[in-house]
């Protein structure tokens, strides 16, 4: 039996400022259910992160959340999911997602968004895996991050190679298109 993709979804555990994040967040979680893809995330049920999921379960999709146990007031542990997981920390709690997800998307976000970003990336340019990660660039938001990557590579810390192992996409739809050619 052959079993349904899984995308882990980093993001913040705030709206942001511009109304798009979320929509970008909703349509993200609709499109997974839509497309029989279980959301994996950080199990919070604030700010973006709460947007993908209740989009996710309103478009009857699976979702399978891993939250620290010192993170759980804070980001309103969200009970009522298809699968709900407490770890003791923050590593484990990144660990467990990635380990249960067949590719990565990154919508905006904070410091925490670009820990576990910058963590799966560098797995990646070690050769730890090959999951592909996307960064939904939402009006914008990940321009400088873009710009960020290049410097590195410019500057010789990093091979060109490096941008083989991230594609950054303006909109959904076309993420939905990547996806589908991978999963």
């Amino acid at each position: 039996m052959t079993t349904a993709p899984s995308v882990c979804v980093y993001c913040g555990s705030r709206n942001g400022s511009d109304p798009a994040y979320v929509a970008a967040a909703e349509a993200l979680g609709t499109m997974l259910a839509r497309r029989g893809w279980r959301l994996v995330y950080g199990a919070g049920d604030v700010g973006l992160m709460g947007t993908v999921a209740r989009a996710t379960q309103a478009a009857g999709g699976n979702t399978f959340g891993v939250i620290p146990e010192g993170l759980f007031a804070r980001e309103v542990g969200k009970r009522d999911l298809s699968t709900f997981i407490v770890t003791e920390t923050m590593h484990e709690r990144k660990k467990v997602m990635y380990m249960n997800a067949d590719a990565i998307v990154v919508l905006p976000g904070g410091a925490g968004t670009l820990d576990e970003f910058f963590e799966v990336l560098t797995w990646r340019q070690i050769g730890l895996h090959e999951k592909p990660i996307f960064v939904i660039n939402t009006n914008g938001y990940w321009n400088k991050l873009n710009e960020l990557l290049n410097t590195i590579t410019q500057q010789g810390f990093a091979d060109n190679t490096l941008h083989d192992f991230v594609s950054f996409v303006n909109d959904i739809k076309y993420l939905e298109e990547d996806l589908e050619k991978l999963l």
